[in-house]
């Protein structure tokens, strides 16, 4: 008896302790659970909130419209127009190549789009829309609207595209803009957004963070699956900044008008280096980059030898020839080696050693000094002062004006050619040799230089300031300083020997035997210049004796013609250069078209348009060329010569 009580209490207390334990268990864990819903209700219920509501709400940026490219009176050049839309909602329709096939009876498809079409289905969710055309017409959103009720899971949206109105007129110098590439992307969430565009080529390239601007933003609640329910906030981007160019879209087009394939122009502000033209032919139209350029096409540029797709104004290399001899000139005059009266006997060659090198007048020119050698172009004069003043003096006084350097020019891709020294011969394994030297007296040899850099040697001569040629006049409304005369330091020569060179350019244009006679303006300003050809083969011994005619050659075997020049003379306010690939000789094909189109410039600028002042109204450049006259006498008689022009000092 007394052993079954024991045993029911053993059991009794097992009981308890069993309980005990499992009561305290129960309260562990509910303790647990309560400081657990503690910290998630009071010490991180904010977080938790946070986490919910953006499970509800997606925020999604908002690709903002790209800013305008304006030339320098406020035309768009490169600006935005609406890009009307097709897209399909796959989930809203129970057949989706049905749907297709009604859509394309509205507008055409073709089978590369409809293949494209349907992969884009197959990659998204259903609910996700799909583009099916780009770039409809009012017409076609006609038809599409029209036709609604018979083209289920088919809804129109719109938004904006690149467009180029001036299309090849001002490609080079305005670039494009394309899809961004993987690489581009990096850290910008902006680029990831379907339809924005960043710039490839040009100033849309250079001034391409400028144009992009700031993305918006937009709430919106969606469900579990991601499925857009309603919009709840919108915040609207900042457009990017409007860029003011330099360039005169009219000129541009007058310019492109007067030249044929193969022909590069620069038109610059003498005053200030602002780029009013940049023409070269030929180009292409930059809206075909909008909607996707076709293989047919991309082939047809590629492989053409013309080199549409490049600016030959900045990336086409040209030895200067004559266009040369100033600066030749200029560095005999600051070594001191040859005087301003000095004479050199030209017999119509130069011999060094057993090498002869040829004048391009046969006969030659008989005693010449500078004034009269830059007249006349006289190879032997400067193949002689060549051979005094050494390679490495005229390069770095090249260099001085802009040759052979980077321009930082606002268009990628520019080159800086190249001005050869003796060091750059020896890097290359090769002595430099006296008849080298000759040789680049007038311009031909290793040179290798831009349109563009003939063109800023030739303004600052005319201003004898190291002004760089810009194209950016304001961004957002602020004005560049680099506007201003004054913002750019003198050149620091000598005015005695920028004198007696502007002497001499006013003497090829302007007095009897010079070779630029034809380029005299018709309205009577004083044009001052200097021709140049530059041969593209040696002509040899044999065929200079049967009497060799570069006409009677094939056209990829003839020189380059080549002008520069500055007007008016006694107030320089525009410079200009001028190639002509094959063009024979720069008096016969360049000298007259930059005739023409300093006349079509100074003619432009001599109205102030409706809202905003001519570049011809502006203030002279500080240290632009002081002497010579106005102009011509009516009549067309010879213009009166600069002071001292002619005299044999």
């Amino acid at each position: 008896m007394n052993a079954a009580r024991r045993q029911e209490e053993r059991r009794r207390n097992i009981f308890t302790r069993r309980v005990a334990l499992l009561g305290l268990g129960q309260l562990g864990l509910l303790g647990y659970l309560g400081q657990r819903l503690y910290r998630m209700q009071v010490e991180e219920g904010e977080r938790y909130a946070t986490l919910a509501e953006e499970n509800r709400v997606s925020a999604r940026l908002i690709p903002p419209p790209r800013g305008r490219v304006l030339d320098r009176d406020g035309k768009v050049i490169a600006g935005n127009r609406l890009n009307w839309r097709a897209l399909l909602v796959a989930e809203q329709t129970q057949d989706v190549a049905a749907t297709l096939e009604t859509f394309s009876r509205i507008v055409p498809l073709a089978e590369h789009e409809r293949a494209r079409i349907e992969r884009d289905v197959r990659r998204h969710r259903r609910f996700v829309p799909v583009t099916v055309r780009e770039f409809l017409t009012w017409e076609e959103m006609a038809r599409i609207e029209v036709n609604a009720p018979d083209l289920p899971g088919i809804i129109t949206d719109v938004g904006t595209t690149r467009m180029y109105p001036e299309a090849e007129h001002l490609a080079h110098i305005v670039g494009y803009v394309a899809p961004p590439a993987e690489a581009d992307i990096g850290d910008d969430p902006l680029l990831e957004l379907p339809g924005i565009r960043v710039g490839r080529a040009g100033v849309e390239r250079f001034h391409d963070r400028i144009l992009r601007g700031r993305a918006g933003a937009v709430q919106l609640e969606v469900n579990a699956v991601g499925r857009v329910i309603r919009e709840l906030d919108r915040h609207e981007g900042q457009q990017g900044q409007d860029v003011l160019l330099s360039v005169d879209a009219q000129l541009q087009r007058q310019v492109r008008q007067r030249i044929d394939e193969g022909t590069s122009v620069v038109v610059l502000d003498a005053r200030n280096g602002e780029v009013l033209a940049m023409a070269s032919k030929p180009s292409f139209d930059p809206n075909l980059f909008n909607a996707g350029v076709s293989a047919a096409q991309w082939r047809e540029w590629t492989r053409n030898r013309s080199t549409p797709l490049i600016n030959k104004c900045t990336a086409g290399l040209y030895a200067p020839g004559s266009t040369f001899k100033p600066m030749v000139a200029l560095a005999a005059l600051d070594a001191k080696v040859v005087g301003p009266g000095e004479r050199i006997f030209c017999p119509g060659h130069f011999d060094l050693g057993d090498t002869r090198f040829h004048c391009h007048s046969r006969r030659g020119h008989g005693a010449v000094d500078l004034h009269a050698a830059l007249k006349l172009s006289c190879d032997v004069y400067f193949y002689e002062v060549a051979r005094r003043v050494g390679i490495d003096r005229i390069a770095a006084m090249a260099r001085r004006f802009g040759l052979g350097v980077d321009l930082e020019i606002e268009l990628p891709g520019t080159r800086k050619g190249l001005m050869p020294t003796r060091e750059w011969r020896i890097s290359k394994g090769k002595p430099w040799n006296l008849g080298d030297t000759v040789v680049h007296g007038i311009g031909q040899g290793f040179y290798q230089l831009t349109p563009l850099q003939l063109a800023t040697m030739t303004a600052r001569i005319a201003s004898g300031r190291a002004l760089q040629p810009h194209l950016t006049r304001s961004v957002g409304g602020q004005p560049q300083r680099v506007m201003r005369p004054d913002y750019w330091p003198a050149l620091g020569i000598p005015d005695r020997d920028m004198r007696l060179v502007r002497e001499g350019m006013w003497a090829v244009v302007n007095e009897g035997g010079g070779t630029a006679r034809v380029a005299r303006l018709p309205d009577g300003t004083v044009f001052a210049g200097k021709t140049g050809t530059t041969q593209v083969r040696r002509v040899s011994r044999a065929e200079r004796e049967r009497g060799f005619r570069v006409e009677n050659l094939p056209r990829e075997w003839r020189p380059h013609a080549l002008f520069v020049g500055y007007a008016p003379y006694d107030n320089p306010q525009y410079a200009i250069s001028v190639i002509v690939e094959h063009g024979i000789g720069g008096s016969l094909a360049a000298a007259p078209l930059a005739r023409d189109i300093m006349m079509d410039t100074i003619n432009r600028f001599r109205r102030a348009p409706e809202g905003g002042q001519r570049v011809a109204d502006a203030q002279p450049a500080a240290g632009t060329a002081g002497a010579g006259t106005a102009g011509a006498p009516a009549g067309g008689a010879s213009p009166s010569p600069p002071p001292g022009a002619g005299q044999r000092r």
